[in-house]
Parts: structure tokens; C-alpha cells; sequence
């Protein structure tokens, strides 16, 4: 009969030591600081309209999970299967607005596999190096900002005026999508500025015809 003693005899304990305490710390604090990283680079090249700290954080805790997961997986074969098998019916739901989150994601995994790993090395490099190209490209400004001018016109003459008027104003300027109803005509083009004076939002109002004008600034990313 199984009994307490038993517990002592189990090959429990023998796995509990396969890694060491030192080892544990040192994973779990370099994974923290990697995650700090993450989350300030993060922080800094986010361009979407509402910035998520959820997200921020859960790359943090992200990296620090997988770094305990990997090194438990690495310390026993028959854990690892175990792993496998249990993280196979895990289904995320949550939706990603931002495509450049996924690449966020994916660095906070890869950072702490390859610290439970011990390729400590490869971790802090290639993070300092990912950083830096994320910080450069991602902030670099582009020549010309992207805007959605959304108009609300009474008739075909006063769209047409609309029209000609930005074309002469912007350098590039394409309709994206077009209402029509009795009496009015509903127009989001999307125009490319030939500098950042937006003051012609205000003559463009003025235009006969026109009852609304307003400017948005977006990403450049058009879903339609």
C-alpha cells in the first residue's frame, strides 16, 4: 500500500534537482530584463490609435512563462511530451489589430526559448539587434503622411469641384469609397500632402455645394 515514505523514494524529487536553483534565477531575471526590452521597444514604435499596456505587459510575463516552460521541458523527455500534448488544445482567442504585435509576440517566445536554451549570448544580441531595426524602420517618417478626407457634397458639380480642388492641393489623391443618396453625396478619398499645412481643409468647406469636409490621419492601411 502506498503510503508517505513512498513520496520520498519517487523519482519526483530527483527531477526537482535536474535543474539548479542558480540556473532558475538567472534564466528568470535575464528573461525579465529581455522582456523590459521588449516592452520598451514596444512602447516606442507603436504607431496604432489606442496603445494597449495589457499588451505591452503580456509580452513581459510571455517571455518569463516561456523561459519556465522551456527550462522544465529541457529537464525531463517524458515532461516535454507531456508539454506537447497539453499545450496542443490551447486556443487563443484574442484578435491581433496590429500586424507588427505579431512580430512582438513571436520575439517575447523566441527570447525566452532561447535563454531556457542557454544560448544567454544569442538572446541579448539578437534582442539589441531587433530593437534597433524595429526603433529605426518603424519610427522613420515617411515623405508624404496619408489622410482620409471625408466630404459630404449635395450634388455631381459640387464632388466634381471637391475633386479638382484636392488634386491641385495634394499629390496624390484616389476616391476609396463613394455614397450616394437623394440630395447627397458621401466621398472618403484618400490624399498624399505635399507638406503638413492642413489649413486647406478650411477652403475646401467653403466650397459651394459642400456641406461637410474633415480630415483623418491613418495609417496608409485601407480595409474596403
Amino acid at each position: 500500500m502506498f503510503n508517505f515514505n513512498d513520496i520520498f523514494k519517487s523519482n519526483f524529487l530527483e527531477n526537482i534537482t535536474s535543474v539548479s536553483v542558480l540556473d532558475m534565477v538567472v534564466a528568470i531575471v535575464l528573461a525579465f530584463g529581455l522582456g523590459m526590452f521588449i516592452f520598451l521597444v514596444y512602447k516606442k514604435t507603436y504607431n496604432g490609435v489606442m496603445y494597449s499596456s495589457g499588451f505591452a505587459t503580456t509580452l513581459v510575463a510571455l517571455t518569463m512563462i516561456t523561459t519556465v516552460v522551456i527550462l522544465a521541458v529541457t529537464s525531463n523527455v517524458v515532461l516535454s511530451l507531456g508539454m506537447v500534448g497539453a499545450l496542443s488544445i490551447v486556443r487563443f482567442r484574442t484578435a491581433i489589430k496590429e500586424p507588427l504585435e505579431i512580430a512582438f509576440l513571436f520575439w517575447s517566445i523566441a527570447v525566452g526559448i532561447v535563454l531556457a536554451a542557454g544560448m544567454i549570448p544569442l538572446a541579448v544580441i539578437g534582442s539589441v539587434i531587433i530593437g534597433v531595426i524595429l526603433l529605426v524602420f518603424v519610427n522613420r517618417k515617411s515623405h508624404t503622411n496619408p489622410y482620409i478626407v471625408v466630404l459630404s457634397c449635395n450634388n455631381h458639380e459640387s464632388e466634381t469641384k471637391a475633386k479638382k480642388f484636392l488634386e491641385e492641393k495634394a499629390e496624390r489623391c484616389v476616391i476609396k469609397s463613394k455614397t450616394a443618396q437623394k440630395g447627397r453625396v458621401e466621398l472618403n478619398i484618400e490624399i498624399r500632402l505635399k507638406d503638413d499645412n492642413t489649413d486647406f481643409v478650411n477652403e475646401l468647406a467653403e466650397i459651394e455645394g459642400i456641406q461637410s469636409a474633415a480630415l483623418v490621419s491613418y495609417n496608409g492601411d485601407y480595409m474596403g
